[in-house]
C-alpha cells in the first residue's frame, strides 16, 4: 500500500483534492473529519477536554456538546491554550490514523491518503511515502478564508499563523499542487499524480476504483 500525505495551508484548497482522490478510489484518512467525531456528543476526547478547559467551551443548553466556536476563539488567540488542545487531541488523533492504516492494508488497498492540515507540525510525513502540498499565495488564502469563516482579517492571520508557512510546507513536499485556479482545473490534475504514485510501486487500484481511474483519465 502507498501512503501519501495530503498538507497545506488553511482554506488552500485541500479538501477538492482530498474529494478528487477519494473519487479515484483512495482509501482517504481526513484529520478534520477524525476530529470531529472525537470532539461529537459522546467523543473519546471530551472528558479531557472539559478537565482541561473547564465548561466554558461546551454549549449552555446542551453540556455534552463541545461549542466550536469558542473553542476555536480560545485557541487561536492564545497559543498555550492551543498547546493544550494538542496535547489532548494529538494522541487520540495518532491512535485513529494507524487503527485506520491498519484497516486500509487488510482490506488491500493500493492508496491510503493522510488528509491532515497539520501533517509537518505533527511530524505524520513519517508515516508516508510521499507528500503532496496544496499551495495559493497568502493574500488570496487570506479571502478565502475570511469568506468561508466569516471572520475579519486578523483573526485569520492568527489561524493562518497558527501553522507552519505555506511556503515552507511546499519547499518540503514532493508534490506541490497550485490550487489558485477554477476547482475543476485543480481536480484535473489529480489523475495523472495518482498515476504516477501508483506507477512507483508497479500496484494499481482496485478493480472498482481502477474503472473510475481510467473513466477520469
Amino acid at each position: 500500500m502507498r501512503t501519501i500525505g495530503l498538507t497545506g495551508g488553511i482554506a488552500c484548497g485541500k479538501s477538492n483534492v482530498s474529494a478528487e482522490l477519494k473519487r479515484l478510489g483512495a482509501f482517504v484518512i481526513d484529520g478534520d473529519v477524525l476530529t470531529r467525531e472525537l470532539q461529537a456528543p459522546g467523543g473519546a476526547a471530551l472528558p479531557a477536554l472539559r478537565e482541561a478547559f473547564g465548561d466554558g467551551i461546551f454549549a449552555a443548553d446542551a453540556p455534552e456538546t463541545l461549542d466550536r466556536k469558542a473553542l476555536a476563539a480560545l485557541v487561536f488567540s492564545d497559543s498555550a491554550a492551543l498547546e493544550k488542545l494538542d496535547a489532548v487531541m494529538q494522541p487520540l488523533i495518532l491512535g485513529e490514523i494507524l487503527r485506520r492504516m491498519e484497516e486500509a492494508r487488510a482490506r488491500g488497498e493500493r492508496l491510503c491518503v493522510l488528509d491532515m492540515p497539520l501533517l509537518y507540525e505533527k511530524g505524520l510525513e513519517r508515516l508516508c511515502d510521499a507528500v503532496w502540498c496544496v499551495s495559493l499565495p497568502e493574500e488570496e488564502q487570506l479571502e478565502r478564508l475570511m469568506a468561508r469563516d466569516g471572520i475579519g482579517r486578523e483573526a485569520a492571520l492568527a489561524r493562518i499563523r497558527s501553522q507552519l508557512p505555506a511556503a515552507e510546507k511546499a519547499r518540503r513536499a514532493d508534490v506541490v499542487i497550485d490550487t489558485s485556479g477554477s476547482i475543476g482545473y485543480t481536480k484535473s490534475l489529480v489523475p495523472p499524480l495518482v498515476r504516477q504514485e501508483l506507477a512507483k510501486e508497479g500496484s494499481v487500484l482496485g478493480s472498482a476504483a481502477m474503472a473510475e481511474t481510467h473513466g477520469a483519465l
